[in-house]
């Protein structure tokens, strides 16, 4: 994936990921009290596969986006190349190496 940056108080250039936030700030986060960090992570991952899993997206023409990925790789969430991992497969491609931006993350040192 590329180095994409975003300025401080810009929210809006990344609008895709800031919708996901709201989102899952109106209807989970907002909306559930937490009892432990066991109940959290359970809530979350419930949270999540509706909205991977069984939500249809209007951004990927009415699918959900497990349906949008089998469509190119025949089958979503297939294992790693390595037996005894349960890693999904990226759906994303990775982007050309390097940044677009003149300046990037700088290295401690």
């Amino acid at each position: 994936m590329g180095w994409r940056y975003i300025a401080p108080s810009k929210l809006q250039q990344n609008g895709y990921n800031e919708s996901f936030n709201g989102r899952l700030r109106d209807e989970l986060l907002n909306e559930t009290l937490f009892r432990s960090l066991t109940h959290a992570r359970a809530e979350l991952e419930a949270w999540r596969r509706d909205y991977n899993e069984r939500r249809p997206h209007s951004g990927l023409g009415w699918m959900t986006p497990r349906d949008y990925a089998s469509t190119f790789y025949g089958q979503a969430g297939r294992h790693a190349a390595q037996a005894d991992s349960s890693a999904h497969r990226p759906i994303a491609t990775q982007l050309d190496q390097g940044s677009n931006q003149p300046r990037t993350l700088v290295l401690a040192g």
